[in-house]
């Protein structure tokens, strides 16, 4: 055989392998970058047992390495009203985490800001379901506004801008 034909008949291998191997390792770098995400606790999740897109957030926030626990009640309201979310924040599910309210489909990269940063603030929402959120989509380039709110946020403070 040629050595051109050999090399040729030998690339298909060689690509095959590299991009299993870089699939791994984005796996791992993944894995690496939220492994102290269960050092915040567990995050409760109060959500309707009929939500798809619920599901779906806590689904993801697993994969991000947070400890979940998930309460289903048809009264998504109350857990919404006793922890003072503004009522032109709502969303569909609300959490609780380390001390923060999170309510609806935040991106993970505010999450980890709140947790990192420490604000003085009660916690942070994404008003509505925006189409792209994680849970809704999950599409990275979808923009729109992580609010926060209570304490030194006042109501509706800009925390984060997702897909910029």
């Amino acid at each position: 055989m040629k050595p051109i034909k050999t090399l040729l008949a030998f690339i298909p291998a060689v690509a095959l392998s590299l991009g299993l191997a870089s699939f791994g390792a984005a796996d791992m770098a993944h894995a690496d970058n939220h492994s102290g995400m269960a050092d915040h606790g567990t995050m409760h999740v109060t959500k309707s047992p009929t939500c798809g897109c619920c599901g779906a957030w806590v689904a993801l926030a697993r994969e991000e390495g947070y400890d979940i626990e998930v309460t289903d009640t048809r009264d998504v309201t109350s857990v919404k009203l006793d922890n003072d979310v503004p009522g032109t924040m709502w969303s569909c599910h609300t959490a609780m985490i380390d001390g923060y309210v999170v309510e609806g489909h935040v991106p993970f990269a505010a999450l980890a800001k709140l947790l990192e940063e420490r604000p003085e603030i009660d916690g942070i929402a994404v008003p509505g379901m925006p189409g792209g959120s994680p849970g809704m989509g999950n599409d990275p380039t979808a923009r729109y506004d992580v609010l926060a709110f209570g304490g030194d946020a006042g109501e509706g403070e800009v925390f984060y801008q997702a897909g910029l």
